[in-house]
């Protein structure tokens, strides 16, 4: 029985073991990842260059883009280069650290998604005195509490893995250093990371889903009151790409981690894994930019004046 710390590397199976599969993934893995950082740093020089993008929103949207680069940054490399290497390993350490960032921006990206939402119901239910309550001081308490909380989460949640122990077996079942497949394989002191596991994601999860909920609620209101048609439209329009972006990222995280690890989950969710790591922050910026249409304008205005200085 070896504790964490004895154990000097550990294989990762990855996603298929056929090596026709795996030259083709690293294909399209790599497209999806040059895609991901190019349109997430596009995003945060945009909203940087743009006047008509100084909002709270956009403030808020530029750090969603911050995470997702990072968030794929911390899973994308390993996997890639695992595709293409005889011994697919990754040391005890990196793979304490890649399950640290995870759990870290997992937990960031659920509460920024979070006070994105308290920020449309602020901009949308009281738009009168949205400047002076969204002030630059309060945006930059509100986006701290994420990161803080997130981090913090991380580290205890990572300092739990040591308590885990293998008895020779150190293949994880997965593309990346996750909980669930690291619980799945150790054969003991896996009950205290199984469940603070289940407690931290169930608690934290269902504390933000709340927020967002109860914020779409009070949106939901104060829209059947408007009188202006054109006001109603351009809420929908506003709240619909960060809903998209809620339901994508809360349903693949909770279908991930509010159920007990075991070798049917640890398999459907590594397929499902595929989806939140890579897809879903390549596919943040292109929701965002394709359905706003002041992230449109701020778009065509910045390319139109590239052109003209050529």
């Amino acid at each position: 029985m070896l504790n964490f710390t004895d154990v000097t590397e550990f294989i990762l199976l990855g996603l298929t073991s056929r090596r026709e599969w795996q030259v083709l993934s690293f294909i399209i893995f790599l497209l999806v990842y040059v895609v991901t950082v190019v349109g997430n740093i596009g995003m945060i020089l945009l909203i940087k260059v743009s006047p008509q993008l100084s909002s709270p929103m956009y403030f808020f949207l530029s750090h969603l883009s911050f995470v997702d680069v990072w968030f794929s940054s911390n899973v994308t490399p390993k996997m890639l280069e695992n595709l293409l290497s005889e011994t697919k390993t990754i040391s005890y350490a990196g793979c304490l650290v890649q399950c640290f960032f995870f759990i870290a921006l997992v937990h960031v990206e659920v509460f920024i998604l979070a006070v994105m939402a308290f920020d449309r119901y602020m901009a949308i239910g009281d738009p009168l005195l949205y400047g002076s309550k969204m002030s630059r001081t309060v945006c930059i308490r509100l986006i701290s509490f994420p990161y803080v909380y997130g981090f913090l989460v991380s580290l205890a949640a990572t300092l739990w893995t040591y308590g885990l122990y293998f008895c020779g077996k150190i293949e994880i079942n997965h593309f990346y250093c996750a909980d669930p497949p690291l619980i799945k394989m150790a054969c003991a002191g896996t009950f205290v990371k199984e469940y603070t596991m289940l407690i931290l994601a169930g608690i934290n999860f269902v504390y933000s889903l709340t927020v967002v909920i109860l914020s779409y609620l009070f949106i939901l209101i104060a829209i059947v009151r408007m009188n202006s048609a054109e006001g109603r439209r351009k809420a929908f329009s506003t709240c619909g790409s960060h809903l998209t972006a809620v339901v994508m990222f809360y349903g693949t995280l909770i279908f991930m981690y509010l159920r007990r690890p075991t070798e049917e989950s640890v398999e459907q969710g590594k397929m499902v894994a595929v989806f939140y790591t890579t897809v879903i922050p390549m596919l943040n910026p292109m929701i965002y930019s394709l359905r706003n249409r002041d992230v449109k304008e701020a778009m065509n205005k910045v390319i139109s004046r590239t052109i003209l200085t050529k």
